[in-house]
């Protein structure tokens, strides 16, 4: 027998350990991601007294995984809907903190004494907030489904991008010890050019991809696809030079926008919590006492410096971005952590060798004592704003209130503004995936041809050319036609011009540019398949041809992928009854709330439920298997497993969540007392029963007793039916929850 491989060993012990101390922590009331860190301190290498796991790569890879689940069931839960709408908060916040925190965190590097690189990265690594930990205390805490948390998904998202920026700028200034801004430009390019195709390509791919094979779907293969689909995502992601956390946060946002994310979320969320926990317990396994104790000035420092001004810093970046000030501290209370990109920061300067060796135990340290802090600072917040709000001055409560109101109402934008976001938006979108088309056609179609067809001196053919260029030009005409004639209404433009100077100077520039970029897209094609003489020749033929020729027809293509492309946008929003118009959003918003078969509403009718008068909320539809009730009748049930779209404020919709959507006290209830008793009754002659029906017996009304089967002449009648009339001798099975009414009649 072979031996057994140390990675079973290890698991056990992490799983193991972890249950036991979540256990405890659970019956402590305390968050269970304290509970997993404080189990992988128990079974790390710095804590001699229980057995310690054997190979670290392994578990490394593992935390991983758990990365990737945990930002893909977030991706899952934060549509590019709601990125959108919250994408301006997001910014706003992201920034703010990224300013304050790297600033003080310079200047305390400097304070403590270190060199300056070591403060660069010190500052870097205080100004990005760890996603996993948040979104692990929202679950724990069951605040998912808060208002807030939008707002703080999209800075995490934010902050995400930014930290894979920070990676680049870091590593131009270890190697050339100055800043490069072109490499930054250039990165920053390189991240929207690929997350528009990503999204892009998904949204059309999909949805369709779902859709075709729904008939044949079951749980086990729709688990199997959206976790492949993951991890492609992630494998795409890495080659790209970008995150692993990025790409299954990509995948999950566009899985989001499915009619299948409901389903794949509750199947993918055992997963998650598996692989999650062995990330928690990884993230327990660092913590090294010695370093807490040697460096002990530093680390708590540090660590105070990020509970405090880092969610100060994002409570202010939610005020300037118009939040409330309620919100603004919910929000910013969730950012008092540094997590898994500051340790790839941290590792990122020590592989370069620009900093020194005790740092990156100390952000190690700093990183589990605020990721200890986080639970309670997010419990905090509210009772911290009840507390503190009544005794902020009366003026400033007025200029809060001001500025926010200023900032919800919204500016009408002008005709050049209406034109400018059209046509850039165009430009940008359809040259990405032209970029892409061409891409892909040198990386992968033209090597292949130029293998697959060649000439007698072995060089390659210009009938493989001729082809390539021929399917790449195929690929490319419904977007360099949309590139060109998309959004250009003729009339609308020359009015635009006659009525605003400005508009004359933005107009024909514009469309200019987006006629220059078509030919300029068409004849890099040309000329890479053939002679740019010949290309540039093709070019202006190809391009009479489509304008000519096959206008009409290009318009009715690309219209039918268009309208795919929304229809696939918008699939998991056409299963609602409504949308909330732009202006009620601030204060009312529409939710569906699942109906736990704890709730005390399950199994009440809706007119005695008394939503409307108890909680303020209005029940818009009842969603019941495969069948949505709008406005349902004042008569229907709430069933257990029913899902309420119901619309409210923030508060009110959290109060019916709370009797809603109710858990368990216990997971697993103990019913091996059972109370139902089997009987036998033999009808003897002088029985009550003798010659009587079932029907008139009255067995089950006047006993609460119910018969299952006769015994008659060695013979069973199973479930006998309601004419069976009674015979003496006769052996009647029943079962009964009471004895004392049926006793009189057991014989035997």
């Amino acid at each position: 027998m072979s031996s057994l491989p140390p990675l079973f060993l290890d698991l056990a012990i992490i799983l193991v350990t972890a249950g036991v101390i979540t256990v405890i922590f659970k019956w402590l009331k305390q968050p269970l991601v304290l509970g997993y860190i404080v189990a992988g301190f128990f079974i790390g290498p710095y804590f001699p007294w229980f057995p310690a796991i054997t190979d670290k790569t392994d578990i490394h890879v593992w935390s991983d995984i758990g990365i990737v689940f945990l930002m893909f069931a977030l991706g899952l839960e934060f549509s590019i809907k709601k990125l959108k709408k919250v994408g301006a908060t997001g910014a706003i916040t992201a920034l703010t903190e990224l300013a304050i925190m790297f600033v003080l965190g310079f200047t305390l590097g400097h304070i403590l004494g270190w060199k300056s690189m070591n403060c660069i990265f010190l500052g870097c690594m205080l100004s990005i907030s760890s996603t996993t930990i948040i979104i692990k205390s929202f679950d724990d805490l069951k605040l998912k489904q808060q208002k807030f948390t939008s707002s703080v998904t999209a800075v995490l998202v934010v902050e995400d991008l930014i930290a894979v920026l920070l990676l680049v700028i870091l590593s131009t200034l270890s190697v050339s010890k100055h800043f490069n801004g072109m490499e930054l430009v250039g990165s920053l390019v390189k991240l929207a050019f690929f997350l528009i195709i990503w999204f892009v390509f998904g949204i059309y791919f999909i949805p369709s991809f779902l859709r075709w094979m729904r008939r044949y779907m079951t749980e086990e293969t729709l688990c199997v696809v959206a976790v492949g689909l993951c991890f492609g995502m992630v494998v795409l992601a890495s080659y790209a030079g970008f995150s692993t956390a990025l790409g299954a946060f990509v995948m999950g946002a566009i899985l989001a926008e499915t009619i299948e994310a409901d389903v794949i979320h509750k199947i993918v969320t055992p997963i998650k919590n598996l692989f999650g926990a062995v990330f928690f317990v990884s993230v327990g396994m660092l913590v090294q006492p010695q370093i807490l104790v040697k460096y002990i000035v530093p680390v708590l420092a540090i660590a105070l410096t990020v509970i405090f001004f880092k969610s100060s810093a994002a409570t202010l970046g939610m005020l300037l971005s118009g939040k409330t000030v309620k919100t603004a501290m919910q929000s910013g209370f969730c950012f008092c952590q540094i997590g898994e990109f500051s340790f790839i920061i941290a590792g990122l300067g020590l592989s370069f060798g620009v900093i020194d060796d005790f740092l990156y135990p100390i952000i190690v340290s700093v990183s589990i004592i605020t990721t200890f802090v986080t639970p309670y600072m997010i419990k905090g917040a509210s009772p911290a704003y009840e507390k503190l709000w009544p005794k902020v001055p009366v003026s400033v409560k007025n200029l809060l209130d001001n500025y926010i109101e200023q900032s919800k109402q919204k500016k009408d934008p002008g005709p050049a503004q209406v034109f400018l976001k059209k046509h850039i938006s165009s430009i940008v979108l359809y040259s990405s995936i032209l970029i892409a088309e061409m891409a892909l056609s040198m990386a992968l179609l033209k090597p292949w041809l130029n293998t697959l067809f060649v000439n007698k001196n072995g060089a390659p053919s210009l009938l493989g050319n001729l082809i390539g260029l021929l399917v790449t030009l195929v690929a490319m005409t419904p977007f360099v036609w949309a590139l060109v004639v998309r959004h250009v209404n003729r009339p609308a433009i020359k009015e635009l011009i006659n009525k605003n100077e400005i508009s004359q100077v933005l107009v024909l520039p514009i469309l200019l540019l987006r006629y220059f970029l078509a030919v300029a897209f068409l004849g890099f094609v040309v000329s890479r398949y053939i002679h740019i003489t010949v290309g540039l020749l093709l070019v202006l033929l190809i391009v009479i041809i489509v304008f000519v020729v096959f206008t009409n027809r290009h318009w009715r293509f690309y219209q039918r992928i268009e309208n795919q492309f929304v229809q696939n946008f918008n699939s998991r929003q056409a299963q609602q009854s409504f949308k909330i118009p732009a202006i009620l959003e601030n204060n009312f918003y529409l939710e569906r709330i699942p109906v736990s078969p704890y709730s005390p509403y399950a199994g009440r009718r809706l007119c005695d439920s008394r939503f409307r008068q108890d909680f303020g909320i209005n029940v818009v539809s009842i969603e019941r298997a495969d069948r949505i009730y709008d406005l349902p009748g004042k008569d229907m049930v709430i069933m257990p497993a029913d899902k309420l779209s119901v619309m409210g404020n923030e508060d009110q919709i959290a109060q019916l969540r709370a009797v809603l959507d109710v858990e368990p006290d216990m997971l697993i209830h103990d019913h091996s007392e059972n109370e139902m008793n089997i009987y036998r009754l033999t009808v003897r002659h002088d029985s009550p029963f003798k010659d009587l029906d079932f029907v008139h017996a009255n067995f089950q009304s006047e006993y609460n007793a119910m018969i299952i089967a006769i015994e008659r002449d060695g013979e069973y009648l199973l479930n006998p039916s309601a004419s069976t009339v009674f015979r003496e001798g006769d052996i009647v099975w029943f079962v009964s929850p009471d004895e004392l009414e049926i006793s009189r009649f057991l014989r035997d």
